[in-house]
């Protein structure tokens, strides 16, 4: 079972979209397995963001991201990396599908509503900064075996 990162951003949180952005990975059948509402630290930020230091855009990030309360999700599932990146949509909303989170309710990459890992070498990383071992919570639910095979 790969497991994914996601933050649903302060844009998102601020336009009451959590529930429904939520709604949506749990319908495409991925499996919450850690959750937190929280205001992102500047340095959570900065570490989160590392890569993109020095970049011109990278302080824009860190000053956006720690701006408002975001919600922090670990999401289990097959594929969940791939099938968390094609329900968010692409980087800018323009671009992405409707039917996709961006396609539907973004407009502008700068609020782009959601940030989802884009590997699993990422989400691991990603996951270990944001998440302890204890706050991420294995479980089964009943409706498993009907969106996974082989269970």
């Amino acid at each position: 079972m790969e497991r994914t990162f996601i933050i649903i951003k302060p844009d998102a949180v601020q336009r009451g979209l959590t529930g429904e952005i939520i709604k949506r990975f749990e319908q495409r059948g991925l499996k919450l397995a850690g959750m937190k509402f929280m205001q992102v630290s500047r340095e959570l930020a900065q570490t989160h963001y590392a890569e993109h230091a020095g970049k011109p855009f990278y302080e824009g990030l860190v000053s956006y991201i720690t701006s408002g309360p975001v919600v922090a999700l670990a999401l289990e599932g097959t594929n969940a990396v791939a099938a968390a990146r094609n329900t968010i949509g692409k980087t800018k909303p323009a671009e992405s599908d409707v039917g996709s989170i961006r396609g539907d309710f973004g407009l502008e990459v700068g609020r782009n509503l959601v940030h989802g890992s884009d590997s699993v070498e990422s989400s691991t990383r990603e996951l270990a900064l944001w998440f302890s071992d204890a706050e991420l919570t294995p479980w089964e639910r009943s409706t498993d075996p009907w969106v996974f095979e082989n269970r």
